[in-house]
């Protein structure tokens, strides 16, 4: 490739333009890898935060070393750093804040939310039109980008200031369920007590806990019958009812699809271990 011609570079990830990996000026290039609907490729300390979705790798120019051949979805967009050399000057800061991570010489990683996904490849699928035409319009193609740019600094701001957020509803809904889980079994009671919809409270809880909303529901039901089956004189039946099961045979099959026991099964171990004869 030949920065004095290349500007720019729209290539799938899984098929990448072999004459730009192999050019001794890519260094020269900001890089955005978007993988979408992957697992990350980079370590991740968090095993909750290990999940497939659409992550984002931005390496800024003149960094290395830099990946080969991903074999992953997705898209690579390239552009070379003279792009940025007539923006005013605090927009080229602030391209070069996003890019780079927390560690000298490293690159920075999002983990977009579905949302934003869908709007980021709205513009994506423009700016990828433009760029297939014949006559590339470079004015077209610079404010396109910038437009893809200014819109990942707004949602990297706004992720980096929700996350303490985030932290304090997660804690609220724990709190919640401990005092309701017995008679509220939905999503959207929890949801609506905390202000946000049931779609972004599951995705809080995904992302701090690893677990979804009626995982976490679930499991608390579990722990509370099998604290009630050992130390209550209460009969199987009216430990289900206490837990908001009116039917016995449904309280026994979720508590043998949770556990691998039927109650009573479950119950005589107990006993027979807490209390042996």
């Amino acid at each position: 490739m030949n920065p004095d011609q290349d500007l720019f570079l729209l290539s799938p990830l899984d098929a990448p333009l072999q004459a730009y990996f192999e050019s001794p000026f890519r260094e020269d290039y900001f890089e955005i890898a978007w993988l979408k609907d992957e697992e990350p490729m980079h370590f991740v300390k968090e095993e909750t935060l290990r999940i497939k979705g659409d992550w984002m790798y931005l390496i800024p120019a003149n960094r290395s070393p830099r990946p080969s051949k991903s074999g992953k979805k997705g898209m690579l967009i390239a552009f070379h750093k003279s792009v940025l050399d007539y923006e005013v000057k605090e927009f080229a800061l602030d391209v070069i804040r996003l890019f780079l991570g927390k560690g000298t010489g490293s690159f920075s990683t999002i983990l977009l939310e579905e949302d934003m996904a869908t709007s980021l490849d709205s513009i994506l699928r423009i700016l990828q039109d433009e760029y297939e035409q014949q006559q590339k319009n470079l004015l077209v193609l610079k404010a396109l980008l910038k437009a893809f740019l200014l819109k990942l600094m707004q949602y990297k701001t706004q992720t980096l200031t929700r996350h303490g957020l985030d932290e304090k509803r997660v804690y609220h809904f724990l709190l919640l369920l401990e005092h309701h889980f017995r008679e509220e079994k939905s999503v959207i009671f929890y949801a609506d007590k905390l202000n946000i919809t049931p779609k972004r409270l599951n995705q809080i809880l995904k992302q701090k806990t690893g677990k979804t909303i009626t995982q976490l529901l679930q499991e608390r039901i579990v722990v509370a019958a099998k604290q009630q089956l050992v130390i209550s004189a209460q009969t199987i039946q009216e430990v289900g009812y206490s837990l908001g099961f009116e039917d016995r045979s449904y309280f026994s099959r979720f508590f043998k699809k949770k556990t691998g026991q039927t109650p009573e099964q479950f119950q005589k171990q107990a006993k027979e271990r807490i209390f042996p004869v």
